[in-house]
Parts: structure tokens; sequence; C-alpha cells
């Protein structure tokens, strides 16, 4: 497959997948459920891919495969946990009540819009498994492999330990200062930047580099748009002593604290 029909066909999974997401948006009156799906885009583009592409590069693309699968199902596992139960995000909250009407805005700036993200970000799977010329896995897949997992491992780790904060009773209302997030205020966010920095460095072994519009495009969307800048927005106005949490540990990438 060319890499113009991997984009096409990635294009197409990905509207399927958010239209029929906006759709049940619509009857649940719930637009957040968008976030548990939003990794699951990747897992199934590159599920397609594999499934339409002949003759391509085996041990490259099934590599891509298992990072992509791993990384999208704990994930969408996590954030489904998290929501199960709860009302819709504040995000889309705010989005509902400044977009009129929002059944018919929440298409294009909801759910379109994070399908058109998930299609630019997911370009180094759509490189590597169209690709049909086989060189075999070298020393820049490993290293694209090992970036992936402490990615994975940091965005993990995050997530729990602040999962077992959130559920002591003792802590509410309580900065989360422990563990990783001694380090950095985000580990979480920096761990999913990380393991797409270890996605695109398979991609860019098979000759992808300029792929690398997908691993910034996530990093910056992680730091400047949906992630770190929206929620400490919302946390330096309900949470004590976040400013002095702010002013000693690292906004994104990890380092020790500030005295």
């Amino acid at each position: 497959m060319s890499e113009a029909g991997a984009f096409g066909l990635a294009a197409a999974v990905s509207a399927v997948l958010v239209i029929g997401c906006w759709l049940v948006s619509l009857i649940k009156r719930d637009a957040s459920i968008i976030d548990p799906l939003w990794s699951l885009i990747f897992v199934a583009i590159a599920w397609s891919l594999w499934g339409f592409s002949d003759d391509v590069d085996g041990d490259r693309a099934a590599l891509m495969l298992v990072m992509v699968t791993l990384w999208g199902l704990r994930l969408s596992a996590h954030l489904t946990i998290r929501k199960w139960g709860e009302p819709e995000d504040f995000r889309y909250q705010a989005f509902r009540a400044r977009w009129q009407p929002f059944w018919l805005m929440s298409l294009p700036v909801v759910f379109l819009l994070q399908g058109v993200l998930a299609l630019m970000v997911s370009l180094p799977l759509q490189a590597v498994l169209s690709d049909t010329d086989p060189s075999g896995l070298g020393w820049l897949d490993w290293i694209g492999v090992m970036v992936w997992a402490l990615g994975l491992i940091f965005e993990s780790v995050g997530d729990e330990q602040l999962r077992r904060f959130k559920a002591d009773a003792a802590n509410r209302g309580k900065v989360m200062d422990q563990g990783l997030w001694r380090y950095t205020r985000h580990p979480n966010y920096f761990g999913d930047s990380v393991v797409w920095w270890g996605i695109w460095l398979v991609a860019a072994a098979a000759g992808a580099w300029w792929s690398v519009i997908g691993p910034v495009l996530m990093t910056y969307l992680l730091i400047r748009v949906s992630g770190v800048a929206m929620l400490e927005r919302k946390i330096d106005k309900r949470r004590p002593g976040y400013d002095d949490y702010k002013s000693r540990t690292s906004a994104f990438v990890p380092r020790p604290p500030r005295r």
C-alpha cells in the first residue's frame, strides 16, 4: 500500500469512529466519551493498515502493532474506568455552554477535530504499516522500543499513583506531590509524549523521518492545548497549596524539585 493509500484508509477509519462516537454522545448527552475512544482510534488505524497492506515489512510492522496496541488499550481502559459513572467532563460542559446548538457544533469542533488530530499524530505508524521494503530491525528500532517503554512506564505509574492518592479520603483537597509527581506536575502527560517519540524512532528506522510531525503535534497538544495548560487553569482556582507546588516542581520534563 502506498503512503497516500495508508493515509486515506487511516482517515476513513478515524472518520467512522468519531462520527459513531458523536452519535452516541447525542444519546448520552456526554461529549467527553470521546476521551476513552481517542487512543483506540490509533489501534483501529494500525490494525486496519495491517489487514489491508500487502507485503508489509513484517518484523517492524509487528513491532509497531504491539507498541500502539499496548499503549492504546491501557490508556483507554484507564480513562474508561476513571470516567465510569461520572458526569460530562468540565471541558465539554464549558464547550456546551459556549457553542450553540451544541449537538451540531460538537461534530466539527469536538469529534471531527479529534479525528483529524489522531490522523496526523498517527503518521509514524502509517509509514511503518505501509512500508513494503523489508530492511530488518536495527539499533534505531530498539532505541525506539526503549524510549516507548520508558514513556509507557512513566504514564502508567503516574496514573496509578494519582488514582491511589485520590482514593484515600484523607488526601481530599491536598496536592499530589509524591512519587513521580514530585519530579513533574504531569508525569502521565510526559510519559504519553515520550511514548510517541519512541514510536517515531521506529518509523525513522524505516526511513520515515518526515513523520516527526506526529510526536511534535502530540507533545504540543499535551503541553499547550488539552493537557498541562488547560488542567492547570482549573487546578489553580480550587487547590490550596498548588502555587507552592508549581514553584518547586517542573511542569513537564522531570527534574529534582527546587528548594
